[in-house]
């Protein structure tokens, strides 16, 4: 089910009614209806896949119990050992079998020698690396002493399975999210209110600014040797924003949903494009994922403790690991260690964690020095994104070289002003908002109640009426 579908827009109202009105006096019941609503809201996409999540659900929740009974560190190991295993042999069959079987096959053909082995037709079930990773927070977190396991099998389904942020996160802790199911929910209209607002500016993101740039982006790269160099850079840049807007219009809806049952979910975003080097960039964009492989990966590995070659390996390991993550591709494997490229000369220099505040966080506008800074890291951005975006590392190079070429600074091919225009619009609200939440968060409280109204009524009108052609969400197939 689509966030930005009619089905959608009638299963909200009907879960939310349900949950505050028939079964708001007993906490069981509450969490028993988010469990059967996320089954449902799982299934309408694939029933079958649904046998994943009550696997994956089970075992952590058998292995959680176990690891809190157990003295001995060698079976308590060896139980971590089998939630992460299992887990990640079901993400690994399901994301990444074909991609090793292939390439195995082509190593092998190099030498001169020739295997026979069919790939399989196998569907990714939507939303598993999202919820594998939450899944396995859990157990990891038990293992660690950093939290008691549950013996509520109903509280830990609803984390496991929590429909708004379930196929494409945040990817929540358990320590975070988990003990929110244990305590009784109260209805907060404030809350609910500021939820609805961050629901509507990420169906903005999504409707009117993802999808009209995917039609173009899509166009663009399909055809990228058809088209002028000054067409190419708007092409990047049109993807830069849909993916943006795309993925972090989801996290937004996802926690304004949240928000309406009584939960807080993590930000995930925090506008990544104001950043000011590719450090704060990457403590920005996608904080959820971000933060799970610096916690459960990047610090266990050393971090940034040790020798130079240790930072460095830390380094490409964590961004290489991060872009795999993203698909079976070789762009996504490129575009990580490009990113660790990126990243290097501020790790070895001791600067990483020069920009920590928020941008011209006193004034309207940032210094010259700051903007010509923010421009530096966007671009780098922009090029990486075509990695991202690219059937193959061929096709890539092809746009890079075609970026390059001499139309570089002609007129472009493809000039939608509309589009343009909308960037422009959600650029000037995220600036004015950069100091909340999320962008619309206390807008409201500069407006005179007529104009917060003229101003809601045009974000409905833009999504109803301007949208571009609904499209997936992007960050479904990850």
């Amino acid at each position: 089910m689509l966030f930005n579908s009619i089905d959608f827009a009638i299963f909200l109202p009907v879960v939310f009614i349900l949950y505050w009105f028939v079964s708001a006096k007993r906490l069981n019941l509450q969490n028993l209806l988010l469990v059967g609503a996320s089954y449902f809201f799982y299934a309408l996409w694939d029933w079958r896949f649904l046998s994943l999540i009550v696997f994956s659900t089970l075992l952590d929740f058998i292995v959680g119990i176990l690891l809190e009974k157990e003295r001995k560190e060698g079976k308590r190991k060896l139980y971590l050992f089998i939630s992460v295993a299992v887990n990640l042999g079901f993400l690994g069959f399901f994301k990444y079998y074909n991609f090793f079987l292939e390439n195995f096959i082509e190593v092998f053909s190099l030498f001169g020698m020739s295997l026979r082995a069919s790939s399989l037709q196998i569907i990714l079930p939507v939303g598993i690396s999202f919820y594998t990773f939450q899944t396995m927070s859990y157990t990891i977190d038990v293992y660690r002493k950093n939290l008691k396991p549950t013996k509520n099998i109903i509280a830990f389904a609803a984390f496991v399975s929590f429909f708004p942020q379930l196929v494409a996160g945040p990817i929540e802790r358990a320590t975070q999210l988990l003990p929110q199911f244990y305590i009784k929910r109260k209805f907060d209209k404030e809350n609910a209110i500021s939820g609805l607002r961050q629901i509507l500016w990420g169906l903005f993101k999504k409707v009117v600014i993802a999808d009209n740039c995917a039609f173009y982006a899509n166009e663009i790269f399909n055809n990228y040797s058809d088209y002028s160099g000054s067409t190419l850079v708007l092409g990047a840049v049109f993807f830069t924003f849909q993916i943006y807007c795309d993925f972090s219009g989801y996290s937004d809806i996802a926690i304004g949903t949240s928000r309406l049952f009584g939960f807080n979910l993590m930000k995930n975003f925090a506008y990544p494009y104001f950043s000011r080097d590719i450090g704060e960039f990457w403590r920005r964009w996608h904080i959820s994922l971000s933060t799970w492989f610096r916690d459960y990966l990047y610090i266990p590995l050393g971090g940034s403790r040790g020798g130079v070659w240790s930072k460095i390996r830390n380094t490409f390991i964590i961004f290489i690991v991060s872009g795999f993550w993203h698909g079976a591709n070789w762009t996504f494997v490129f575009w990580g260690a490009l990113n660790a490229i990126y990243f290097l000369p501020l790790l070895l220099r001791e600067n990483n964690r020069r920009n920590m505040g928020i941008v011209a966080s006193e004034k309207s506008l940032p210094t010259f020095k700051e903007l010509i800074q923010i421009l530096f890291t966007f671009s780098l951005s922009v090029i990486a994104w075509i990695f991202f975006r690219s059937d193959s590392l061929m096709d890539s190079f092809g746009y890079l070289r075609g970026l390059f070429d001499s139309n570089l600074f002609s007129i472009p091919d493809v000039f939608p002003k509309r589009v343009i225009v909308f960037i422009l619009v959600m650029i000037s609200l995220e600036w004015w908002g950069r100091r909340e939440e999320f962008a619309l968060e206390k807008l409201h409280q500069r407006m005179k109640p007529y104009a917060r109204w003229v101003f809601y009524y045009s974000l409905l009108f833009s999504i109803l009426w301007l949208g571009g052609e609904e499209q997936e969400f992007i960050y479904f197939q990850f």
